[in-house]
């Protein structure tokens, strides 16, 4: 029978494997949940509206594994693995992919930067993400940020894309931090066709700056979807003004529609944070989407930057305009309720499918969000 200094023993040898594991692994578990309950006119046809929960508007919610492994002569093995879930229900974000959101390896040293293999955010989601809205990191690294989640101000986003969205498949990303102020980074998409080494691949260059007060940061992409070339580049950044923060943002982009002409959008964002001391901080945003002759999809809505024209028929040429604004409430470093509305107008030939055929769109959401 074991006694209560056996069980002592026992418990500390315990504690000494896992710390020792721990030190040899570095494999970390995490995550976030975002819940939002939002009210949306214009929610169908008819014009109806729709209050209820909705897929979370800053965050998707989700789980991860991360670690490192020290190799030696500075260099690490990194890899990520991170799966996202609709909140509501349960479900998986993406039927039928665990890992939707990341599922990478790699090595990273301060000589060398951080070189990773596998599914990851396009080059561009990860360094514009400093100016697209006031809700991200306001310094560029070589970490993965990106955009709010769903919401009528997330679409400068697909400017930032891929032959795959937002995130490349069969990715090679190369970053580097050079003195905590000079970024570089390129990224490479492997299409995975036979015979073709140049069809489904995206090519990505970006650069970064992290000043005293100030962040900057551009980036330029070509990607093949399905044989159609298309090209998209972007510049901007923010300043840090005592309790405020500015931000302001360009995209262009370019894309190949075959015998329905060229594609020609300039996009446009304003933005500002204020954070003063103690539990609030209060946001507030402008942007505009300006499309020239862009396709159609199937249902007759503009479709987004990089997505597949194949099968389009018909084009338009329009603007979409968004203002948005917000409030949070930290009660904790981990924890945090919301309030906020957004609201979208569309002018001339521009159809975007969440509207259901009306030519603007109110959402009032709130919402809480913890990570552990």
């Amino acid at each position: 029978m074991i006694n209560k200094k056996q069980v002592a023993i026992l418990g500390a040898a315990a504690a000494l494997c896992g710390t020792a594991s721990a030190q040899t692994s570095n494999v970390q578990i995490y995550g976030l949940i975002d819940t939002t309950i939002s009210h949306i006119n214009h929610a169908d046809a008819k014009g109806n509206s729709l209050t209820g929960f909705q897929v979370p508007w800053f965050s998707g919610s989700r789980w991860g594994l991360r670690g490192t492994e020290d190799v030696g002569n500075g260099l690490n093995v990194v890899f990520k693995l991170e799966s996202e879930f609709v909140t509501q229900t349960g479900e998986m974000d993406t039927p039928g992919v665990l890992f939707n959101r990341d599922a990478w390896v790699g090595f990273t040293s301060n000589d060398l930067g951080k070189l990773t293999f596998g599914r990851q955010n396009a080059v561009g989601r990860d360094v514009s993400g400093i100016y697209s809205d006031p809700y991200t990191s306001e310094a560029v690294s070589t970490e993965e940020t990106g955009y709010t989640n769903t919401n009528n101000f997330k679409q400068l986003v697909f400017y930032a894309g891929s032959a795959t969205g937002t995130r490349m498949d069969n990715g090679v990303v190369w970053k580097k931090l050079w003195d905590g102020k000079f970024l570089t980074a390129v990224g490479y998409q492997f299409g995975e066709v036979p015979g073709s080494f140049s069809k489904n691949t995206s090519v990505t260059g970006a650069v970064g700056y992290n000043g005293s007060n100030y962040h900057l940061s551009a980036y330029v992409v070509q990607a093949n979807q399905a044989g159609f070339t298309d090209r998209s580049y972007s510049l901007g950044g923010n300043v840090i003004l005592g309790d405020v923060r500015l931000n302001a943002g360009y995209y262009r982009y370019k894309g190949d529609q075959g015998i329905l002409g060229n594609r020609t959008d300039n996009a446009y964002t304003v933005s500002a944070k204020y954070a003063p001391r103690g539990a609030f901080d209060y946001e507030l945003g402008y942007q505009i989407i300006k499309a020239h002759n862009a396709a159609f999809s199937a249902s007759g809505s503009t479709l987004n930057p990089f997505a597949n024209v194949a099968l389009a028929t018909a084009t338009g040429s329009g603007k979409k305009s968004t203002i948005y604004g917000s409030a949070f409430y930290h009660i904790s470093k981990r924890t945090e309720f919301y309030v906020a509305a957004d609201y979208m107008k569309l002018n001339d030939q521009y159809v975007a499918a969440q509207s259901n055929g009306f030519r603007n769109q109110t959402e009032l959401a709130m919402g809480m969000r913890t990570r552990f």
